[in-house]
């Protein structure tokens, strides 16, 4: 945005609202800003945050940042022409299930038992469900489902998964697993348990491997559109883009800590390899 000449202060105000991983108070916070008459809705929260925005206004320009598919999702017409006040970045992280699982089946090729940490609470956690069942099936792999929308459901999914003896982790991208990073990095390292995660930040705070999209180039893109709509142009003219910038990060010191040793056709494969 400040490329495109809004400076926090100085040429554009910013109203913040924090659903502190509670889905259920997005439609409230949403009809609060467009009470507050502002001139530009941006939901981050991910796909909760978007689905609760688009009903609150027709009127307010609204972008958002999602990793599933906003035309599956009813958010707009199409990628290329997305009609009405939504528009925004859509990210391929809610794909990358099946390829998570494609490497960690590469590190581990005896694991007999992968567990899957999702958020049932997500809309789009059904539809990433049943693309990693049928990814595990094509691999011959058994899964552990482990539902996860809270704090409390968290430890019961890592306690199951040390009752099961799941042999790996696959987690899921969704905002409340990825807002308890360190936390899900610390349970596994504890019951030694192998994962593979969504996002880069998590390796580098001491995870073993993620496989995802980057970040910081679809922020990027969102904070494009957002000087572009506030100079006038219209959110149904704006394609949704796409974020396809993909990431294999690996931790060899989480390796090492694990008993693993990497191939080393898979960190020829790695964007970054963490020493």
């Amino acid at each position: 945005m400040a490329e495109g000449g809004y400076n926090e202060g100085r040429t554009v105000a910013f109203e913040y609202r924090w659903a502190e991983q509670h889905y259920d108070r997005f439609p409230a916070l949403a009809i609060e800003l467009v009470q507050r008459g502002v001139d530009l809705i941006v939901a981050m929260g991910g796909i909760p945050s978007a689905v609760a925005a688009k009903p609150s206004t027709v009127s307010i320009p609204i972008l958002i940042a999602i990793g599933g598919d906003p035309v599956q999702l009813g958010l707009v017409a199409s990628l290329n022409r997305p009609g009405g006040n939504v528009t925004g970045v859509s990210f391929l992280i809610n794909a990358m299930g099946a390829k998570q699982l494609e490497a960690l089946d590469e590190l581990l090729p005896a694991a007999d038992l992968v567990a899957y940490l999702w958020n049932p609470a997500n809309p789009n956690a059904e539809i990433d469900r049943k693309n990693f069942v049928a990814a595990a099936k094509a691999l011959g792999r058994n899964i552990l489902l482990l539902p996860a929308r809270n704090d409390g459901e968290l430890d019961t999914a890592f306690a199951t998964a040390a009752e099961r003896r799941a042999a790996a982790l696959v987690v899921n991208a969704d905002f409340f697993l990825v807002s308890r990073r360190d936390k899900l990095v610390q349970m596994a390292a504890v019951q030694k348990l192998p994962a593979v995660y969504p996002l880069r930040e998590f390796t580098v705070a001491g995870g073993l491997m993620s496989y995802g999209t980057n970040l910081a180039e679809g922020y990027r893109l969102v904070g494009n559109y957002a000087a572009r709509i506030l100079k006038g142009e219209k959110p149904s003219e704006l394609p949704v883009q796409q974020s396809t910038k993909i990431e294999l990060t690996i931790n060899l010191k989480a390796a090492r800590a694990l008993g693993l040793e990497v191939p080393i056709t898979l960190l020829g494969r790695a964007d970054q390899v963490i020493e």
